[in-house]
């Protein structure tokens, strides 16, 4: 069993909505210490339609490959052992995502499915529903949505700064820590959303809500 972040962000002041958000080695640092000091065993890099390929480090946490990509009716996560580098926002639509996704043994998850967007009536064949870290109150919604759509749920913290690292993630049943057996759980439902609560939680959830105000 292992502990999963499978939504994080290394570039935490991303200005330029609608355009990719890169890899930052010193946004990626600070994730990894917050990560390790919550006990994540592997946390999966998602910014904005762009995908940085790193080396195996055996460090813990692990990185695992992903991307969120801004499809034409708003967001899906992939990850897996290779998922595209590079994605223009608004180009693919939700089932084009997916189909390339599963070319390249990835799986897709749908973040944040009540927040904006239409993705979760686009009849894609996603592999689960995700509980997000902003947004816990909306666990019930999520799991009936899933339940919808007959597949699984798991949970990540969308992480954008540091201190919301793992406030969300999932706990994943396999015999190894690599993308393509994290990729095998979720497709299998062998994955359990864990929300972190208590008064620190909320104060993050505030926290963040001030800044994400003041970026813009």
């Amino acid at each position: 069993m292992f502990d999963v972040d499978l939504h994080a962000h290394t570039r935490f002041f991303h200005r330029s909505p609608g355009r990719p958000t890169a890899y930052d080695p010193v946004g990626a640092e600070l994730l990894s210490l917050a990560s390790r000091w919550r006990g994540m065993d592997a946390v999966a890099l998602t910014n904005h339609d762009y995908h940085e390929p790193l080396g195996a480090s055996g460090a813990r946490p692990q990185f695992l490959p992903g991307i969120e990509v801004t499809t034409t009716d708003g967001h899906l996560l992939v990850v897996g052992p290779d998922p595209p580098s590079r994605t223009e926002p608004g180009a693919l639509t939700p089932r084009e995502v997916v189909s390339r996704a599963h070319d390249a043994d990835c799986a897709v998850v749908l973040p944040h499915p009540f927040r904006h967007g239409s993705v979760r009536d686009s009849g894609a064949a996603f592999d689960a529903v995700e509980v997000n870290g902003k947004h816990p109150r909306r666990a019930a919604r999520v799991h009936d949505l899933a339940a919808d759509l007959g597949v699984p749920v798991v949970a990540g913290s969308d992480a954008h700064f540091p201190f919301e690292a793992a406030r969300a993630y999932t706990r994943v049943d396999a015999d190894e820590l690599t993308p393509s057996a994290v990729v095998d759980a979720v497709r299998d439902g062998r994955v359990e959303p864990r929300v972190r609560s208590g008064p620190s939680h909320r104060l993050v959830r505030r926290v963040y809500e001030q800044i994400h105000r003041a970026k813009w």
